[in-house]
């Protein structure tokens, strides 16, 4: 896609030369009114701007007999002088020379997403800026396609010439409307069991003691704690630590029989919040072990922890490993030792799962927030 500016001082003139070097079979995508030259403000010079495109490729694959076949006009109807004030009326194309047009664009700047530019022209500063950013943020390529196609379908709509404050916000709201058809935010607290599942590291156990004092003070429901977590003595021995200061029961599982008596112990509480062991996510032996302990066919809700600080390729395999379980909702901990969140959007959209809590650092039972993914997407784009 070959894109070019022209500064003429009337449109005919502009669309005189727009033919001369694209063709008929150009696109306008915006024109405007614009002065230029002068002597201390005064005296300055009307024009008019067209910014216009072109598919080479298009062009040359038409047949012979559409080459001898009528251009379409490109000159449009103007019932008042140009020079006289006002507004410019983009030139009228056939309705469906525009669509052809604007969809082989579009393909045009899919294609060329990851490299930043469109045909040989690079993006207007203030979208190659957002671009740039997101794929700092590790956002996948697809993501960032669709992102780039809309940006640029803004961008010309409101004239080409909109500040860099403009098109963050339309960034944000781009990304923001990526992930919000999924469930977002704290659980709602409509099953009794509540369960978090990950691999080693990720901080499950801190995680569920933040919730339990949330839910707690919060929502002032009665939980309990069910800790599966027998691999390890100091797992078990810190979550007991975090019952005793809650004051709240706690049981300890090793099968299914342990499970099903711990349910009937902690049968008044309101939540019941369940630790898993985590062990070495590669080994899918352990997803089987889970099972042998928990209780799956219970009113439960499940959510996979993990952390940002991973490779987004581990995450992917750990959720794969996890799959066999139905998982709710992401849990990302340790955002606060990041400063990269893509892997956050590209999991949600890939996997359609939403986010429930993400947490940013070691304090229970602070460092807990409910995810929200405005919050989510202007941390990515750092809007003000």
């Amino acid at each position: 896609m070959k894109i070019k500016k022209y500064v003429a001082a009337s449109m005919p003139e502009a669309m005189k030369r727009i033919r001369a070097e694209l063709g008929n079979d150009a696109v306008i995508l915006h024109s405007k009114i614009i002065h230029t030259g002068g002597f201390l403000g005064m005296f300055k010079k009307r024009s008019i701007e067209v910014m216009a495109a072109i598919d080479p490729d298009l062009s040359e694959a038409k047949s012979p007999v559409e080459k001898q076949m009528p251009a379409p006009k490109l000159i449009p109807k103007i019932e008042r002088n140009l020079m006289e004030e006002p507004k410019v009326k983009a030139p009228v194309l056939a309705d469906d020379n525009i669509m052809r047009q604007l969809a082989q664009m579009n393909e045009t700047i899919k294609k060329m997403a990851e490299s930043g530019k469109v045909g040989p022209m690079e993006l207007p500063f203030p979208l190659k800026s957002v671009i740039d950013r997101l794929k700092k943020q590790d956002l996948d390529s697809e993501i960032q396609s669709r992102l780039t196609t809309k940006l640029l379908e803004k961008w010309y709509l409101a004239g080409a010439n909109s500040p860099q404050n403009e098109v963050h916000s339309w960034a944000e709201e781009l990304l923001y409307k990526e992930m919000n058809q999924y469930t977002f935010g704290e659980l709602t607290l409509t099953k009794k069991f509540v369960n978090v599942i990950g691999p080693t590291g990720v901080g499950k156990t801190t995680t569920l003691a933040k919730m339990a004092a949330e839910i707690m003070m919060k929502h002032k429901k009665k939980i309990g704690f069910i800790t599966t977590d027998t691999y390890r003595i100091a797992a078990i021995d810190q979550l007991k630590t975090y019952a005793n200061i809650l004051n709240v029961p706690i049981e300890v599982c090793y099968n299914l029989d342990d499970f099903e008596k711990a349910a009937q112990s902690l049968s008044d509480c309101d939540v019941i919040l369940v630790d898993t062991a985590g062990r070495n996510f590669r080994n899918q032996q352990y997803v089987q072990d889970l099972k042998e302990v928990v209780d799956y066919n219970r009113d439960m809700e499940t959510l996979l922890v993990l952390s940002l600080t991973a490779k987004q390729s581990d995450m992917e395999e750990i959720y794969q490993q996890f799959s066999s379980i139905h998982i709710d909702q992401f849990i990302f901990t340790k955002m606060d030792e990041t400063s990269t969140y893509g892997a956050m959007i590209n999991l949600v959209v890939k996997y359609k799962k939403g986010v429930a809590y993400l947490t940013t650092g070691q304090n229970v039972p602070d460092d807990i927030l409910p995810a929200n993914p405005r919050e989510i997407a202007k941390r990515i784009i750092e809007v003000d």
